[in-house]
C-alpha cells in the first residue's frame, strides 16, 4: 500500500456532506487519507466541525471566523469560540485571514480580527490556517510586524506568485495547494513547482475545487490523492514521496499524531 495521506483542510460539517458523510470518510480511508483536518469558518461551523472530530479517529478540527464573516460576529460569538478552542481536538486558529477580493466585511475589520487571532495562537501556543485574497501586501505586513514571537502556520488554497511564497517562506509557513493545481495552464501549478516539498502540504478544501478528474463534481478528501500525483509528477518525485514528507509536515505543523484505526 502506498503512504497514508493528510487532507488539511476540508468543509465536511457543510450541508453538501449532510446524506453521506460517514461515507465520504469511509471512502478517504478506503484512498489511504489517513488523517482529516476539518476547517471551522465561524461560531456553528467550528461547533460541528469539533462534533464531527469527536467521534472519529484521525479527524481533527480548527476554529476561527473566515474574512467574509467578521463583520457579523458578536462579542459573545467571540466569547464563546474562544471557550471552544480548548477543546483536545483543536488542532489550528482557522480559518482566518484577510480578504479584499469580495470585501463582504470591511477592510479595517477583517484587519483587526486577524490581529486578534494571531494573538490567540500566541496565547493558546496553535498554528494558523490563513485565508487571503487580494491582500498579500497587508497580511504579511500584519504577520511581519508581530513576527517577534514565531508565528506558525499554513497559508491554505495558494493563489499568490513566487514573490509573495518567498516571503511566506521565509516567514516559516507553509503552503498548501488544491485541486486546482491539475487545471490546464494552472498558474498555481507553476508556482507550486517553486515551492519546496518540505514546506508543502495537501488540501481539497471539498466541497470546492474538485481536481481532474472530477472538475465540476463535489470535490471530497478522497480526492486529495490527485493532488497528491500533480505535485510528484511536477516535482519528478514518486507519489510516496510526496505523501511521506508531506504528511510528516502535516503532523509537525498541527502536533498530531495518527492512531491506528480498529
Amino acid at each position: 500500500m502506498s503512504a497514508a495521506l493528510i487532507d488539511t483542510h476540508a468543509h465536511l460539517d457543510f450541508d453538501r456532506f449532510d446524506a453521506d458523510r460517514d461515507d465520504v470518510i469511509y471512502r478517504a480511508k478506503e484512498a489511504n487519507v489517513a488523517g482529516i483536518i476539518n476547517i471551522g469558518i465561524d461560531l456553528a461551523t467550528t461547533k460541528k466541525s469539533i462534533e464531527i472530530a469527536s467521534s472519529r479517529t484521525n479527524v481533527f478540527s480548527t476554529g476561527g471566523i473566515h474574512p467574509h464573516d467578521v463583520a457579523e460576529a458578536t462579542d459573545d460569538q467571540v466569547l464563546e469560540l474562544k471557550e471552544l478552542i480548548k477543546d483536545e481536538k483543536i488542532v489550528a486558529i482557522g480559518e482566518v485571514g484577510l480578504d479584499f477580493y469580495r470585501n463582504i466585511s470591511p477592510a479595517d475589520v477583517q484587519r483587526r480580527y486577524f490581529r486578534m487571532f494571531l494573538n490567540w495562537a500566541e496565547e493558546f501556543d496553535l498554528p494558523l490556517v490563513i485565508h487571503t485574497r487580494d491582500a498579500s501586501e497587508d497580511i504579511i505586513s500584519i504577520i511581519q510586524d508581530r513576527h517577534k514571537t514565531g508565528w506558525k502556520g499554513v497559508f491554505h488554497c495558494f493563489s499568490g506568485d513566487e514573490r509573495m511564497a518567498d516571503k511566506i517562506l521565509e516567514m516559516g509557513f507553509y503552503i498548501s495547494f488544491t485541486g486546482n493545481i491539475t487545471y490546464k495552464n494552472s498558474q498555481s501549478a507553476d508556482v507550486m513547482k517553486y515551492v519546496p516539498i518540505q514546506r508543502l502540504l495537501l488540501e481539497t478544501d471539498c466541497p470546492f475545487l474538485s481536481p481532474e478528474p472530477h472538475r465540476g463534481k463535489r470535490n471530497e478528501p478522497a480526492y486529495v490523492r490527485f493532488v497528491a500525483q500533480k505535485i510528484a509528477e511536477e516535482k519528478s518525485l514518486s507519489f510516496d514521496q510526496v505523501a511521506t514528507i508531506t504528511t510528516e509536515n502535516a503532523c509537525r505543523l498541527f502536533n498530531i499524531e495518527l492512531a491506528e484505526e480498529s
